[in-house]
Order: structure tokens, then C-alpha cells, then sequence
């Protein structure tokens, strides 16, 4: 797909960037970047010049605009409103070295379409780029986040109760005992950081360091130099000598996400170095021993590219004694209420924000959409709708272009059947009490068995009896 689309673009005319930006490196690193994916930049160095340029002809042949915060400072939020009320329809970026939610806040509600961490990797910044300008892509509401919402790296913290997805996590955690290889396949925003950082810290090594490598965003003649490190003078720009992520995490855990893209070579040393039980950097004389506990993940299932001749058979079944794979969310869409609420409750403990609550028309929607980014997706929409809500819960009405892809597909009947299921989390994250969740389970089955309380007994295993004396204990209504 990657290849494909920079075909494309080299069919057209280049876009124009402006990137608002007083540091040379970092200019010259961006409109290389910009360059590869079809871009002509143009560099401004301070809030007059970019301002005054919007109302060149040249300003008017704007695709998007890269601010970095650092030019205007605390006023950088002045400027991207100065920026959209002359432009509303231009996407802005905003380049920061502050994880601060509350910048994040404001920044979006100046006008900003994304918010990136310096230093940002160069896929990060693309794929940024790519999404603020794709016509066919949903905009504004829908387009990802980079918000900095600290989550505590425990299995406590992947909320769902879909079989599949307890199956995943239940494998996970045994997992985290042992010191063997681990393979956690999922589409990308399943939540596979999350459980890896929940693994590390439930494992014998949680004390001890660990590194992700994500082989997607290290350019591919890079990759064998961060993994196994080099010697100085290995190779010409090898000034200082470099310690590879491998002998770095020595005790400790090495996480290589996204090992597709692994390029061949790559695999080889690796499969040379797992059966080892060494490595040696490049242009090094001798090899070190190290003891690391590797764990794999992939956005792709590995065993495909294997029997298409695109990953190693042998580096395979290095890699996989143990695989998890997470389930996509339109998999398991009835997780989709809970979801919501938790991350409701954590975006409203954020600087800037507030805790909302959220309706049943809103929950419908939700679980109407197929959730392309799966959970990373969901909680940004989420968090870019907190910020734009002025009542107490998030309604229908908070999704605008939701609504408007869906269309009908919700229904007018009230939420989907996914929607219908029982809430097992309050909002703030924690289990609801177990009486209330009953009382839900039965008020859900004689609705669904019209108020026949045979068949309702019948369905949920227990006595008519029984089913009388809990509607009397819990105080529901027979025509619940």
C-alpha cells in the first residue's frame, strides 16, 4: 500500500506544505520527509511572515501548514486561531516537546488537527499528514491523536469482557511469568503496547529495562544498527560507537513491534542471534552474551507472510511458542459501551477537561461504526469530543460526521444490539456491583423473550420461583 501510494502522488502535482519553523535541522529533516511522500515546502520562520503568506498566491496553494510550538511560544495557540479563522478549511499540525494534555486541549480548540511529540518519529509525521489531507478519510472528529493520557500498565487496564478478547488476555498473563518469546498479533490500535507493558510488569524482569523497537518507523538501512548496535567507523557516518537495543536491554525485556517489516537480512541476524544467544554489533570483532526476553508484535499474522516467502519460517517458530492475538473492536463491539465510559472517566481527569458522562443515542452510534483504528481510534474520537462538549454527557449530536457516514444505519428504535448489552463498568472504570449487573441481565432477557417468564427462567437456568424471588429482591417490575 505504501508503494502504491507514493506512486500515485509522483503522478500529481506536488502539494504545498508550509512549515512555520526557526530550527535548520529540523527544516531540512521535514522537507526531506515532505519530499519523499509528494511535498513541496515552503519554510516561514515566524507568525508575521506565516500569517502574511495565507494571502499570497502562493499561501492560496496551501495543502497544510506543520507549526512548530516553539516559534510563537505560549502565543502558539493565538496562532493557529489566526491562522483557521483565515483559512477554517487548512489542516494545521502542531509540533511540541511538551506531553502536557492541557496543550493538547488547547491547542484543538484554537484549531489544530493533530498534535505530535518531538522529536516525532518520521512515520508518525506522514501518516499525520497523509490523514489530515485525504479527502476520502474522515476529518476532524475522526482523525487520530497523539493525546498523552498516562494508562497504568497492568492487565487491569484492558477493559472488555468479549470471550475472545479474556481468552487474549488470560493467555497474556500466564505469559508474563515465564521468560520465553511472546507473539502479540492484533491490527494496529488493538492494544498491543498496553499489553505489553502489562506483561512487563507482571513478569520476573518488571524491575529491569525494556525497549520498544517499532521496525516501521526506523528507516530500513537503520534497523540492524539499532537492534545489534556498531562499532565506530563500521560504516561510513559511524562517528561514535553505538550499544544496540538488544545488549541494552541485557536481563531485561526487548519489544520489536511491528517485526513484518523486518527486512530480510534483518531476520537473518536475528534468527542467528536468538539461537545463539549472543550478539554482535556491527563491525565488532567479538560477540556478547546477553539474556533478553523477546517479544514480537505484528499488525499482519505472521504465518501469512511465512507462506507467502516474506518472513522466515525458522525465525517464525523462534518467535512464536507463545501467541496472543487481539481481536479488531468490530469483533467484539459489545465492549464498546464500557470502552467508552472508562475512557470518558480518564479523559476527564486531564487538565482542561472535565468528566462527562455519555447517552444511549451516543453509545448506538459508537457501536454502529466499524472502528477502522480499532480502540486507539475510539479513544480519540472520544477525547476530541470531550473537548468540544459544552453539557454534562456526550450525546448523538457530539459525533456530527458519525452520524452523517452512518446515516441510517443506527436505527430510529434506539441502540443497536450491541449497545443492548449489559454495562459490566462504571464510569469511572470499575466493576459495577453484582446485584445491579443481575438486575441488568434479567431486565435484558424479558425484554428479549417479550415477558414470557418460563422461557426466561428457562434461558438464564434457573427456577420460575427463583425468577420471582429475585424480581421481588431486586425490585424490578414483571413488564420490565
Amino acid at each position: 500500500m505504501f508503494l502504491r501510494l507514493r506512486g500515485t502522488m509522483a503522478d500529481t502535482e506536488p502539494r504545498l506544505l508550509m512549515l512555520i519553523d526557526d530550527e535548520p535541522a529540523q527544516c531540512r529533516l521535514i522537507t526531506a520527509l515532505a519530499a519523499r511522500e509528494g511535498w513541496r515546502t515552503i519554510v516561514v520562520r515566524d507568525s508575521e511572515t506565516a500569517i502574511a503568506t495565507l494571502g499570497t498566491r502562493q499561501g492560496m496553494q496551501l495543502a497544510a501548514i506543520v507549526l512548530d510550538q516553539w516559534v510563537p511560544g505560549d502565543d502558539a495557540c493565538q496562532l493557529i486561531a489566526e491562522l483557521k479563522s483565515r483559512r477554517p478549511a487548512l489542516p494545521i499540525l502542531m509540533l511540541t516537546t511538551s506531553a502536557s494534555p492541557l496543550l493538547a486541549v488547547e491547542a484543538m480548540r484554537a484549531g489544530a488537527n493533530d498534535y505530535l511529540i518531538k522529536p516525532v518519529a518520521p512515520d508518525r509525521l506522514m501518516h499525520a499528514l497523509r490523514l489530515a489531507t485525504t479527502r476520502e478519510a474522515p476529518r476532524d472528529e475522526l482523525m487520530p491523536l497523539t493525546e498523552k493520557m498516562p494508562a497504568n500498565p497492568d492487565f487491569e487496564a484492558m477493559i472488555g469482557a468479549t470471550p475472545t478478547f479474556r481468552a487474549a488476555l488470560a493467555i497474556a498473563a500466564k505469559a508474563a511469568r515465564g521468560h520465553g518469546p511472546v507473539l502479540i498479533e492484533g491490527e494496529s490500535g488493538t492494544g498491543k503496547e498496553l499489553l505489553v507493558r502489562a506483561m512487563h510488569a507482571a513478569s520476573p524482569r518488571a524491575k529491569l529495562p525494556l525497549r520498544i523497537v517499532n521496525v516501521a518507523g526506523v528507516p530500513a538501512n537503520s534497523i540492524e544498527s539499532v537492534l545489534f548496535g556498531h562499532e565506530k567507523g563500521a560504516f561510513p557516518g559511524a562517528f561514535d560507537r553505538q550499544i544496540g537495543a538488544i545488549q541494552h536491554c541485557d536481563g531485561g525485556t526487548l519489544v520489536i513491534d511491528e517485526i513484518d517489516h523486518l527486512p530480510p537480512s534483518v531476520q537473518e541476524r536475528l534468527l542467528q542471534a536468538l539461537v545463539r544467544g549472543d550478539v554482535r554489533p556491527i563491525g565488532a570483532k567479538h560477540s556478547f552474551r546477553v539474556d533478553v526476553r523477546l517479544i514480537s508484535a505484528s499488525n499482519l499474522p505472521l504465518k501469512e507472510l511465512v507462506d507467502s516467502g516474506h518472513f522466515l519460517p525458522e525465525l517464525f517458530e523462534r518467535l512464536s511458542p507463545i501467541q496472543v492475538t487481539l481481536p479488531a473492536l468490530r469483533d467484539r463491539a459489545g465492549d464498546i459501551p464500557a470502552l467508552a465510559r472508562h475512557f470518558l472517566a480518564r479523559i476527564g481527569d486531564q487538565p482542561g477537561l472535565r468528566a462527562l458522562g455519555i447517552t444511549d443515542g451516543a453509545i448506538s452510534l459508537l457501536s454502529a461504526y466499524d472502528w477502522p483504528g480499532n480502540v486507539r481510534q475510539l479513544q480519540a474520537v472520544l477525547f476530541r469530543a470531550a473537548v468540544f462538549c459544552d453539557g454534562d454527557a456526550l450525546t448523538a449530536d457530539d459525533f456530527p460526521q458519525l452520524s452523517n457516514m452512518l446515516g441510517d444505519q443506527t436505527g430510529a428504535g434506539g441502540p443497536s444490539q450491541e449497545a443492548m448489552g449489559v454495562t459490566l463498568y462504571t464510569p469511572d472504570g470499575n466493576l459495577r456491583p453484582l446485584e445491579d449487573i443481575e438486575a441488568d441481565v434479567i431486565r435484558l432477557a424479558i425484554g428479549h423473550y417479550r415477558g414470557r417468564m418460563t422461557e426466561v427462567a428457562r434461558r438464564l437456568g434457573i427456577g420460575r420461583s427463583t425468577l420471582y424471588r429475585k424480581l421481588s429482591d431486586l425490585g424490578i417490575d414483571n413488564a420490565a
